[in-house]
């Protein structure tokens, strides 16, 4: 039987559906009893819009301030012009400075002040309220997201970088992660700038480097290219890439390193160097090339992927944990990241965080045998580990379920039938 949805939840189901006028009296309501809840205000706010109700709105809303001026007022206000393409700015902003003005330590109106600013491209100006509420809410991901890109226009892409890497810390949604993505593109886009009378050639080099798998005639591309511009990053890692596919380990490395010395903020170039140090089994050199890569962008999946299995053959539990943590958000959907992320929690002992983890992958993919034998698994080793009566019998139960699952698929899997016999032994 489904749990019966709050009134709150029940009206962001409203919202999300497009029937704000179903939501409109539940919001009111939720409104009414906690007025300074900027969750319910935020949401009444979207319902009056949605309605056709803005211009009553921000009249009902001014009467209110004229009568006894509150910060959630002021800040419902500022959402209500926001909407509107002609109160946008200066109206917007008004109302956001306001609110600051009565509840200085709120990170939502400091945020919100810094998006009026940046939506009407004063990215200087959002500049301070954006930092203001990312000291006052470090953990909101969202807000690291447009202080990033006030940065990066500003002309401080180290910046930037550094709070996308708050942001990828913090959780963030799929949405917040395609958007951080976009940004990081921007910021660290290896063909900026290319010239013009080399595209052609660069153009043929990548063709017979990544299409027709001929690196010997795209090293001859590269290399026409860097006679005429010597000093093209891309270019320099593009023929160590080259050199790689031919086994010229030595080569990569010089160019890697080039193209690091003449692009020492792009992060890729340290990944590539990373990969190359990994397949000659330089464990060391290649975390550091990774951590270097992920400091410059944090964005780089494949990074976090190979710090968390470097980390885990040092048996740096912490360290991976945190690296599939992160790998988890930037790849929501992905099996590899969620099983990397339980094996360390199982590790740690963590059994309800890795139970999770597994979940959610088999949730999502029923049939997938690997992650049932997994959780079969994971519920054998709770149990047989487990001191009490009533917990060892329900993580039994569990471990019998799933590997039982397993069995009817897969009648000679060894894993699942020697673990049932170790859950059968101790009945």
């Amino acid at each position: 039987m489904e749990r019966a949805l709050s009134p709150r939840e029940q009206a962001h189901v409203y919202l999300e559906e497009n029937q704000p006028a179903r939501a409109l009296p539940l919001l009111e309501e939720l409104h009414a009893k906690s007025p300074d809840d900027l969750d319910v205000a935020r949401s009444l706010t979207e319902a009056q819009v949605k309605s056709g109700h803005a211009d009553a709105w921000i009249a009902e809303l001014q009467r209110r301030n004229a009568q006894s001026e509150r910060a959630v007022n002021h800040y419902m206000l500022g959402l209500a012009y926001f909407s509107r393409a002609s109160d946008a700015g200066a109206p917007a902003v008004a109302a956001f400075e306001r609110a600051i003005a009565l509840a200085p330590n709120e990170a939502e109106f400091h945020y919100r002040l810094g998006i009026a600013r940046l939506e009407s491209e004063k990215y200087a100006e959002a500049l301070g309220p954006l930092r203001r509420a990312a000291e006052l809410a470090p953990d909101r991901a969202a807000i690291r997201l447009p202080l990033a890109k006030a940065l990066h226009r500003t002309g401080d892409s180290v910046g930037a970088v550094t709070a996308l890497g708050a942001v990828v810390r913090a959780s963030p949604t799929p949405s917040e992660v395609t958007t951080a993505r976009a940004l990081m593109n921007q910021i660290a886009d290896p063909f900026s700038g290319f010239p013009k009378a080399a595209e052609g050639k660069l153009e043929e080099g990548m063709r017979f480097l990544q299409e027709l798998d001929i690196p010997q005639s795209a090293i001859l591309a590269f290399e026409e290219i860097l006679h005429d511009y010597p000093d093209l990053a891309v270019v320099h890692a593009l023929l160590g890439l080259a050199y790689e596919r031919l086994d010229d380990a030595g080569r990569a490395v010089d160019e890697f390193k080039q193209a690091i010395e003449l692009a020492p903020r792009d992060g890729k170039n340290q990944f590539y160097l990373g990969e190359l140090y990994l397949t000659r089994q330089r464990a060391d050199a290649a975390r550091e090339a990774y951590s270097k890569a992920v400091a410059l962008n944090p964005l780089l999946d494949e990074a976090w992927a190979r710090l968390g299995d470097l980390s885990l053959d040092r048996r740096d539990l912490p360290a991976a944990r945190e690296a599939f943590r992160i790998l988890t958000s930037l790849q929501p959907d992905a099996p590899a990241p969620r099983g990397k992320l339980a094996m360390v929690y199982q590790l740690e002992g963590d059994f309800p965080a890795a139970e999770r983890e597994l979940k959610r992958v088999v949730e999502k993919d029923p049939e997938n045998m690997e992650y049932a034998l997994r959780l079969g698994l994971l519920y054998t080793e709770q149990s047989l580990k487990s001191r009490k009566a009533e917990e060892r019998r329900t993580t039994s139960e569990a471990a019998e379920k799933w590997l039982l699952k397993v069995l009817e698929e897969q009648p000679d899997n060894a894993l699942a039938s020697r673990a049932l016999q170790q859950i059968k032994a101790q009945e």
